[in-house]
């Protein structure tokens, strides 16, 4: 399968759609719907000003959601298509204990998006992902990615911006 993505395209993409405050806003919208003017740091209160203040930029800015008088934030149709890749990467996670048993779930989602990124990024006639040993454990769980694959693919594909802003780096 050719891919219309560089290498360095898809690695920005997901770089930003695998960031934790990212992943904790959308996937908190899409379950529980608009967050009020003002709830923000008590709806998500995991994470810092500054990582509340970045996913809510960095949405708005991808379009993934947008601010309604009165009722907060919501997400669009591009944020609940994402909430949905994002939901698709989390159950098959669970399914297979990935990356442990027991992890949180926007840990989950990351790396099932990390693992994702080489057959992205390259021409794979079977479109499995790969580990960071370099395989998946089966062909059960490399099918089971099938789904959120092409759920990312078609979404990259739909909502592709010129740029991608993934999430500053900490200063240590």
């Amino acid at each position: 399968m050719t891919t219309p993505f560089t290498p360095a395209d898809i690695r920005q993409a997901v770089d930003l759609l695998a960031s934790r405050p990212l992943i904790r806003l959308v996937t908190e919208i899409d379950d529980n719907g608009a967050i009020p003017p003002r709830r923000l740091a008590s709806t998500l209160p995991d994470l810092s000003s500054h990582q509340l203040r970045w996913a809510a930029e960095a949405a708005r800015a991808h379009g993934l959601v947008r601010t309604v008088p009165g009722a907060g934030l919501v997400l669009t149709t591009r944020g609940t298509e994402l909430a949905d890749v994002y939901d698709a990467a989390a159950r098959w996670a669970r399914q297979y204990a990935y990356p442990a048993p027991v992890c949180e779930f926007s840990l989950r989602i990351r790396r099932v998006l990390d693992l994702l990124t080489p057959s992205l990024a390259t021409e794979q006639a079977d479109g499995v992902g790969r580990s960071a040993a370099g395989h998946l454990t089966s062909a059960d769980d490399a099918e089971g990615l099938a789904r959120p694959r092409a759920l990312l693919i078609q979404w990259l594909a739909v909502n592709r911006p010129a740029t991608w802003v993934s999430e500053p780096e900490r200063a240590a």
